[in-house]
């Protein structure tokens, strides 16, 4: 259990700008990548040679939504630690960096229209979710825990992006 009284000088990041640290970017990082996403899949995508692993496209919105939710919530729950705790700062760093690639990837595979520049992107995406898992273990093992299905789905969905590049490259 976390407390946000702690020596002076090292409380946590207040309940109200910690809820919105935590939703706000990531909201904003799903509007983005959403509307460059939504704007080619009856344009570009839907005309792709897809592998036969490849999910409906309807199934993709609550994923996400569930997804980024599970992210924001991990962070509010880093956020909630004393702002002087060892790794937190680069915890929150790591997060953000990843969530900036997490928004990249749409635009690289969608608003490109590459498959390669997404597949260059979301293996990046990967080691950046590998590497921020790491301190929020060592801070938060509940707030890891959380980013374990965010990782599945991202790993999942390079096979496919592999799969779809191939087949059309």
């Amino acid at each position: 259990m976390h407390t946000d009284q702690t020596v002076p000088g090292s409380h946590a990041t207040p309940p109200v700008l910690r809820l919105l640290i935590a939703v706000l970017p990531v909201v904003a990082a799903s509007v983005a990548g959403g509307l460059v996403t939504r704007a080619n899949i009856p344009i570009w995508y839907a005309d792709l040679a897809k592998p036969g692993f490849t999910p409906p496209n309807w199934l993709f919105a609550p994923v996400w939504t569930s997804l980024y939710g599970l992210m924001a919530y991990a962070l509010w729950r880093i956020l909630s630690l004393p702002r002087t705790q060892p790794g937190r700062t680069a915890a929150v760093t790591l997060f953000f960096v990843q969530l900036a690639l997490n928004s990249l990837w749409s635009f690289a595979f969608f608003g490109a229209q590459s498959p390669l520049a997404g597949l260059i992107v979301v293996i990046a995406l990967i080691m950046a979710i590998l590497a921020m898992i790491v301190p929020f273990w060592k801070l938060d093992r509940g707030a890891a825990l959380l980013l374990v299905p965010y990782l599945v789905w991202v790993s999942y969905a390079t096979l496919l992006n592999g799969a779809i590049w191939q087949l059309n490259g």
